[in-house]
C-alpha cells in the first residue's frame, strides 16, 4: 500500500484544518483570537489559506512581553487591539490576592472578554497541557453561551506547528529563539519556568512587587488576614512557589 506523504506526515493536517474552518464557518465571519504566540501565527495563516472571512483581535493584558507587542505591531498591522478597563496591577489590589492556578480572575478580565455572540477561532492544542487535552474541537463557552469556540489545529503537535511555520516562512516572536517554549503573560501562574521570566523581565518583577505591597495595604484596611505575609517579597516568594512556602502554620486557608 502506497502512502502519500504530506507536509506534516501521512495525515494532511493542513487540509483538515482548512476543512474544519469551512465546516463551522459563520455567515458573519470568524472572530480570530490572536495572542502573538506561535499557535496563533499558524492559526491566522491557515485562515488566510482557507480564504475564510475573519477579523483578528489581540487582548492586551498589561503584562505582555514587550517583544510580543513589537512583533504584532510590525508583522500584523491588521490585528485589532483591545485594552482592558483595569490593568493586572489594579486587579491584584481589587481582588486582594495574586492570581493563582485555581483563582484565575486575570484570564477572565484580561483575555476572555471578546467574541461574545461570535464563533471564535483559537490556536489551542491538546499537546499544550493536561487541561487542554480534554477540550473538544468545537464547544460553547460556559461563561458566555452566545460564544462558540472552534480550535482547528487542536490535534497538531509542537513539531508540526514549527514545521508549518518554517515551510511557510512565517514570522514569529524573537523570544522563541531565546529558549522560551511558550509566550504569554509574564509570570503567569499556569505555566512552569517562571524563574526564566524573573530573570528576563526584571521590570515586571518589580511591578508585581509594587502591586503586592498595595494589595497588602488594601487587605489591612479591610481587616483581612494577611496569612503571615509581612512584605511584598513574602507574597512573591509564596506566589512563585505555587503556595508551597508557608508563613503561618496556624492559617489553614486564606480569608479572602
Amino acid at each position: 500500500m502506497i502512502h502519500e506523504t504530506t507536509l506534516l506526515g501521512e495525515t494532511d493536517k493542513v487540509g483538515t484544518a482548512v476543512e474544519r474552518l469551512w465546516e463551522y464557518y459563520p455567515s458573519e465571519g470568524y472572530y480570530l483570537a490572536f495572542s502573538g504566540g506561535k499557535d496563533s501565527v499558524v492559526l491566522k495563516a491557515i485562515a488566510d489559506l482557507a480564504c475564510v472571512p475573519y477579523d483578528a483581535h489581540f487582548n492586551v493584558t498589561t503584562v505582555d512581553p514587550p517583544e510580543v507587542l513589537r512583533f504584532i505591531r510590525e508583522y500584523y498591522p491588521d490585528i485589532v487591539w483591545h485594552r482592558p478597563k483595569k490593568t493586572m496591577w489594579q486587579l491584584i489590589v481589587d481582588h486582594h490576592m495574586p492570581p493563582t492556578r485555581q483563582v484565575r480572575y486575570c484570564c477572565e478580565s484580561l483575555k476572555e472578554t471578546g467574541g461574545v455572540g461570535r464563533v471564535v477561532l483559537t490556536g489551542i492544542r491538546w499537546e499544550e497541557s493536561t487541561q487542554r487535552r480534554g477540550r473538544s474541537m468545537v464547544h460553547t463557552c460556559y461563561r458566555q453561551p452566545t460564544k462558540r469556540f472552534v480550535h482547528p489545529i487542536i490535534d497538531w503537535t509542537d513539531d508540526e506547528v514549527w514545521e508549518f511555520i518554517r515551510s511557510e516562512n512565517l514570522p514569529y516572536c524573537s523570544l522563541y529563539d531565546e529558549g522560551f517554549d511558550r509566550i504569554g503573560c509574564v509570570l503567569c501562574p499556569l505555566h512552569r519556568g517562571r524563574q526564566a521570566d524573573v530573570e528576563r523581565f526584571p521590570k515586571f518583577y518589580q511591578a508585581y512587587l509594587r502591586a503586592f505591597e498595595k494589595m497588602l495595604d488594601a487587605r489591612r484596611k479591610k481587616g483581612l488576614n494577611t496569612v503571615g505575609w509581612e512584605t511584598a517579597q513574602d507574597v512573591m516568594d509564596w506566589w512563585l512557589s505555587d503556595g508551597r512556602v508557608k508563613y503561618d502554620s496556624r492559617q489553614q486557608k486564606f480569608d479572602w
